[in-house]
């Protein structure tokens, strides 16, 4: 009884022993296992919470990219804005100088013209000028006629020997050529009613010693009167 006693006491002491020896080594492995989930954690916390702020400062970074592109973006449409505007202006410059340039033509071909009109003008009056001198003798000679250059390229015509009465008596006209090219008398003393009829079948016929001659007879019969 005594063995047996002791066995069981012995049986009992051990199992107690065996638990508080597993109860400790649980304890123990709990503690290490938590102390490990614990740094495992944390490790991962700090991890993702390094991961998460890199992230974000990815997205700051994207976000500064975005905004860079946008604002580039807006800096080319306005500049492309202020292309357009100045293309148009170009254009329109180029227009303007093209018409400016078409004006100037017109103009130099419009005074080409008229200079070539003056040109044949002058030539005109100059030969009528030039048949004037070579029959300013004739007329002298055979109608008492003296011609003298006065103003403004004009001539002027005295007739003498007209009055019977006073031979030396003038009777005149002045004769010029207008910008036409017409003959056309300026002047006319005594003054003649036929005068602007005898000028007109002038620039018909262009017959100049058939008006002077007319003239001189005009004047002759006013002597008369």
């Amino acid at each position: 009884e005594d063995e047996i006693t002791l066995f069981e006491r012995d049986m009992k002491e051990f199992w107690i022993q065996f638990k508080i020896s597993y109860s400790t080594e649980q304890i123990n492995q709990t503690s290490a296992l938590r102390d490990l989930c614990k740094e495992t954690i944390e490790a991962l916390s700090e991890k993702w919470s390094k991961k998460l702020k890199e992230e974000d400062l990815l997205i700051d970074k994207i976000q500064e990219y975005n905004n860079e592109i946008l604002q580039q973006s807006n800096y080319i449409a306005e500049k492309e804005e202020q292309l357009t505007e100045i293309k148009s202006k170009v254009n329109e410059e180029e227009e303007q100088q093209k018409n400016l340039t078409d004006s100037i033509q017109e103009l130099k071909d419009e005074l080409k013209k008229k200079m070539e009109i003056k040109s044949s003008k002058n030539e005109a009056a100059k030969e009528k000028v030039e048949r004037v001198r070579k029959i300013k003798t004739l007329f002298k000679e055979r109608l008492g006629l003296e011609m003298r250059r006065i103003h403004d390229e004009q001539l002027q015509f005295i007739f003498r020997h007209i009055d019977h009465k006073d031979p030396d008596k003038p009777y005149m006209f002045t004769l010029s050529i207008n910008e036409q090219g017409d003959y056309e008398v300026t002047s006319c003393t005594p003054p003649l009613d036929c005068i602007a009829e005898l000028q007109l079948k002038l620039r018909e016929t262009n017959n100049f010693s058939a008006f002077v001659a007319n003239i001189r007879k005009a004047f002759t019969a006013l002597s008369y009167k």
